[in-house]
């Protein structure tokens, strides 16, 4: 830990966050435990004899999730920009994460055999997963999908004809001012699950359509279980529709 100070020391002056520096030293644990488990020399000795112990940097709180209400999320999407909106109607229907969206590619569309509609298959190794990830779309999530094709060859969001870094930006943070809403864009996610779960979607499926890690294989379905995904997915937006087809009507027109 002696030898780590100035690296923590710099990273607070550089105003990196606790928690992005313990990602740091997780990794330099998991170094130094392989060296002294596994790591083996032409003596059959391991690198290190121990491990040295590192200690990670306290962290704040996490806040608690603040899924939106119907009632909150038509008053937020009517104050974000366009691009904004759009991103976030998708979320809502889909459960993707901020940098998973920012990063969706039109080369990732798949064609549903046998039903109707398209998918998206999020490749392994990227977005901090292991393993690929099917992103199933509800009429909503397609119909937003419809409104953006053609509009960039490669990313599926683009604002001025560039991809989006991050949604979390100044017209994020203007929209969440004037409507008074403590909204992160990682509630939308947790608006998703929110609306499965009050729908009587059962956990496993929920699993599924949120991409958690378990050990099904998540792009591997059978038809009738793609069927039965997709049709969790629509009775979420059946409730309330009528901002999210006003929202579309806006997009598509466009």
């Amino acid at each position: 830990m002696g030898l780590l100070q100035p690296f923590i020391v710099q990273r607070r002056k550089d105003a990196v966050k606790s928690r992005t520096i313990n990602q740091a030293l997780k990794i330099v644990r998991q170094v130094v435990n392989f060296a002294a488990d596994e790591l083996i020399d032409e003596h059959d000795l391991t690198w290190l004899e121990s491990a040295p112990k590192i200690k990670l940097l306290p962290e704040p709180d996490l806040r608690t999730p603040r899924p939106l209400s119907w009632d909150d999320q038509t008053r937020l999407f009517q104050k974000l920009p366009d691009h904004l909106a759009t991103m976030a109607l998708f979320i809502v229907n889909t459960g993707l994460r901020d940098a998973e969206i920012c990063g969706l590619r039109w080369e990732w569309e798949v064609k549903l055999q046998g039903l109707d509609g398209t998918a998206f298959i999020l490749p392994a190794g990227l977005f901090k997963s292991r393993y690929e990830g099917l992103v199933l779309l509800n009429r909503v999530a397609q119909n937003v999908v419809e409104s953006q094709r053609g509009k960039h060859p490669e990313f599926v969001f683009t604002y001025h004809g560039e991809p989006i870094c991050r949604m979390l930006n100044t017209g994020w943070k203007k929209a969440r001012k004037e409507t008074a809403l403590d909204v992160r864009v990682h509630d939308l996610r947790h608006t998703f699950g929110m609306r499965l779960r009050a729908a009587g979607v059962g956990f496993e499926d929920r699993q599924d359509l949120l991409r958690h890690k378990s050990n099904r294989i998540t792009t591997h379905y059978s038809k009738a279980e793609i069927r039965n995904l997709l049709d969790a997915l629509d009775s979420i937006c059946n409730r309330e529709e009528k901002p999210e087809i006003v929202l579309i009507r806006r997009f598509v027109n466009q």
